[in-house]
């Protein structure tokens, strides 16, 4: 068996997750957790921004910066809860709504060209493993946290 995280360091790698900025659409330079904070939003009915963040796994201080820098791009709405007025919702702009939808599209298109390069049954053996790797990493204690030295 290859060493298993050699795999994913090249997995990584080819999803272009290591680069400063993953797409530019409509004249927007938009990073790898710009891409997912979006696609989160889009995903998620007026999700707060602590949802947004416990679903990426990352600190509250890291991602306002990011929701900061999405708002200025016309990307993103933060709105004030009418329940509770300390709790921020997220919502993306029509022009949010346009990248979110480009970037799914073009994920999509690059996800499809892959797997044409496979048999239906290694599709469907590539797809199962992804879910059951991700319900394992689920389990453990160690997910979607910094390593510590």
């Amino acid at each position: 068996m290859d060493n298993k995280r050699e795999l994913f360091q090249i997995m990584t790698r080819r999803f272009g997750l290591l680069n400063k900025n993953c797409c530019t659409i409509g004249g927007c330079d938009i990073s790898p957790i710009q891409s997912h904070i979006l696609y989160e939003v889009d995903r998620q009915h007026k999700p707060s921004m602590q949802q947004i963040a416990n679903t990426l796994g990352t600190d509250i201080t890291t991602f306002s910066r990011q929701i900061q820098a999405l708002i200025k791009m016309n990307l993103l709405n933060k709105t004030p809860d009418p329940s509770d007025r300390r709790v921020y919702t997220l919502s993306l702009t029509p022009e949010g709504k346009y990248v979110a939808t480009t970037i799914d599209k073009q994920m999509n298109d690059y996800l499809d060209e892959a797997f044409s390069y496979m048999s239906l049954a290694d599709q469907e053996m590539v797809l199962r493993s992804i879910h059951l790797l991700n319900e394992a990493m689920a389990k453990s204690d160690k997910c979607c946290r910094p390593i510590m030295g």
